[in-house]
C-alpha cells in the first residue's frame, strides 16, 4: 500500500514526517533535490503528449519539480486538501490566489486586522486592476455577511490575525460566503496545520507563508496553496505559469526537512506561548494581553473551538506605548529583534513602526494595532528564560 492512500488514516505528526515523501521501495529517506531547469523526453510522441497533459512527464522546472511536488504532497495532506501549489513567497500564495479568483469589477470582504503586505496588496494594488475590497470587524461573522454585494467574489480571512491575534470563526463566514458563491480564502500561517485546518471548517482555499513555522529554521522563503484539484489548477496556473513564481527545489527541500519537526516545535511554542501570556497578563508594565488561550480574550471560545492549541504567537500593549515598546527591543537578549515568525528561535516586533507600517494609522487603530502593541513569536526555548528575558526587558 502507498503512503499516499495509508497517510489518510493517519496522526497530524505522522503527516508531516512522512506524508509526500518516500516509497515503499530501496532508495534514500531524504526526498531528492532535483536541481535541473529542464526534463528529457523519451520521444516526439512524449513531448507532445506531455504538453497535451496526456502523460505525466517532467517538462520544465518552472511547470514541476519531482522535490517540489513532494512538499506540494506533504502540505495537501497536513490540510487535508485535494491538491497543493508551492510557490516563491507567502505573498505571491496571497496574490496569485487573489489574481487567480478575482477579475476587474470584483469585489473582496476581508478583515481590518491583516498582515500589513495583504492589506496593502487589497487597499491599493489590487484597485488598479478595478478590484475593490472593503474591510469589517473580524470579530463579527455578520459583518462579512453585511458586506457582501452582488460583486463580491472572495472573502479573504487570517485567523489569528496578523499582529492582533484577533480569531475569526472561520466556518461562519465560509458558511455565510458558499451561500452566495463567494470563495472563501484563508492565511492559515499563524495557527498551522498542527493548530487549524480551515478546509476542515467549510473553507476553500488555504494558504501559508512557508518561511515561516513550517520552515521553521529562518532560511528559506516560500509560499503554498491548498485547495481542491480543479480549483488549484486555476491558481497554480496564474502563480506558476503564469507569473513565475515558482519556489526552489532547495527552498522546497529545506522546507520538507523543517515540517518534519513541526508538531514537536508547535506543541512547545503553544505551550510557552500561553505560560507567556498568563504571566504578561499579571505584569502593572502590561496594558492589555492578546492571546487566544486567555479567557480574556474576545475569540476565546471560538479559538476553543476551532483550534487545537492556541498557537505561539503572544501580542502585548505596554501602557507606556511606543517609546516602551522601542525600549524593549533595545533591551531583549534572549529574544532577537525580528520581523519574522514561527521561528525555533523567539523573535519579538513592533508592528506599528514595523510589518504595519504601510497600513494608514487611522486605519491600524480600527485594526487594533496601537502603538505599544508587541509582537512575541514564541520559539522552543525554555520557557523560564524567555520569562526571565522579558522581565528584564519591560521593567
Amino acid at each position: 500500500m502507498s503512503s499516499e492512500m495509508r497517510h489518510k488514516v493517519w496522526g497530524p505528526s505522522t503527516v508531516a514526517v512522512h506524508a509526500g515523501e518516500g516509497k515503499p521501495t530501496r532508495g534514500p529517506l531524504d526526498e531528492p533535490i532535483v536541481l535541473s531547469s529542464a526534463f528529457r523526453f523519451a520521444d516526439a510522441d512524449d513531448a507532445r503528449d506531455a504538453f497535451l497533459g496526456e502523460n505525466d512527464a517532467y517538462i520544465y522546472g518552472r511547470w514541476g519539480n519531482p522535490t517540489v511536488e513532494a512538499l506540494e504532497a506533504k502540505m495537501a495532506a497536513l490540510e487535508g486538501g485535494e491538491a497543493a501549489v508551492a510557490t516563491a513567497s507567502g505573498m505571491a500564495a496571497v496574490a496569485g490566489t487573489l489574481l487567480g479568483l478575482l477579475k476587474s469589477g470584483d469585489h473582496v470582504v476581508a478583515p481590518r486586522a491583516l498582515y500589513g503586505e495583504s492589506a496593502r496588496l487589497l487597499r491599493e494594488r489590487l484597485p488598479r486592476l478595478g478590484i475593490r475590497t472593503t474591510f469589517v470587524d473580524g470579530n463579527e461573522p455578520d459583518a462579512f455577511e453585511a458586506a457582501f454585494e452582488e460583486t463580491t467574489r472572495v472573502v479573504y480571512l487570517e485567523s489569528p490575525a496578523n499582529p492582533t491575534l484577533a480569531v475569526t470563526d472561520l466556518g461562519a463566514v465560509a458558511e455565510r460566503a458558499r451561500a452566495r458563491g463567494i470563495w472563501s480564502v484563508a492565511d492559515n500561517t499563524f495557527a498551522t496545520p498542527l493548530v487549524t485546518r480551515p478546509l476542515a471548517l467549510g473553507v476553500d482555499v488555504v494558504l501559508h507563508s512557508m518561511t515561516k513555522a513550517l520552515c521553521g529554521h529562518g532560511d528559506a522563503i516560500g509560499g503554498v496553496v491548498v485547495t481542491g484539484a480543479a480549483l488549484r489548477e486555476t491558481i497554480a496556473d496564474t502563480i506558476v505559469k503564469g507569473l513565475g513564481s515558482v519556489l526552489s527545489p532547495f527552498a522546497a527541500y529545506l522546507v520538507l526537512r523543517g515540517i518534519r519537526t513541526l508538531a514537536l516545535r508547535v506543541e512547545r511554542s503553544c505551550a510557552s506561548a500561553l505560560r507567556i501570556a498568563r504571566w504578561l497578563e499579571s505584569r502593572p508594565e502590561i496594558a492589555r494581553v492578546h492571546y487566544p488561550g486567555l479567557p480574556s480574550h474576545v475569540g476565546h471560545a471560538v479559538a476553543s473551538r476551532q483550534m487545537r492549541g492556541y498557537g505561539g504567537l503572544v501580542a502585548f500593549e505596554l501602557a507606556g506605548g511606543m517609546d516602551a515598546g522601542r525600549r524593549a527591543l533595545d533591551r531583549v537578549q534572549v529574544i532577537a529583534n525580528a520581523v519574522s515568525l514561527g521561528d525555533a528561535r523567539s523573535l519579538l516586533t513592533h508592528p506599528a513602526s514595523t510589518t504595519a507600517s504601510t497600513i494608514p494609522s487611522s486605519d491600524r487603530e480600527l485594526a487594533g494595532i496601537r502603538d505599544g502593541l508587541m509582537r512575541l513569536s514564541v520559539g522552543i526555548e525554555d520557557a523560564a528564560d524567555l520569562l526571565e528575558d522579558l522581565e528584564h526587558a519591560i521593567r
